[in-house]
């Protein structure tokens, strides 16, 4: 005894598909986001705020990290001219 599958592949048309958060799921999944990052904010606006204080030196450190690779580096700093006193 066997069991045949017939797949309908052929009368199956595909619906045209744009970008997930433009269809109606994805609108829900931004609204829920957006209730989350509020609740999330208003509860935790002591931590949120304090922590801010920290981005602006962290940037510059990154920064200086990840963006001086291309200056050549800094080993001629110590290579000046030297006058000799008269």
């Amino acid at each position: 005894m066997s069991m045949h599958h017939h797949h309908d592949d052929q009368n199956r048309q595909e619906e045209p598909r744009g970008p997930f958060l433009a269809s109606r799921a994805g609108l829900v999944f931004l609204g829920f986001l957006a209730v989350g990052t509020l609740l999330l904010f208003t509860e935790h606006r002591a931590h949120v705020l304090g922590a801010v204080f920290w981005l602006l030196p962290l940037a510059c450190v990154f920064m200086h990290m990840f963006m001086h690779g291309g200056h050549g580096g800094h080993g001629s700093h110590g290579k000046r001219n030297e006058r000799k006193p008269s």
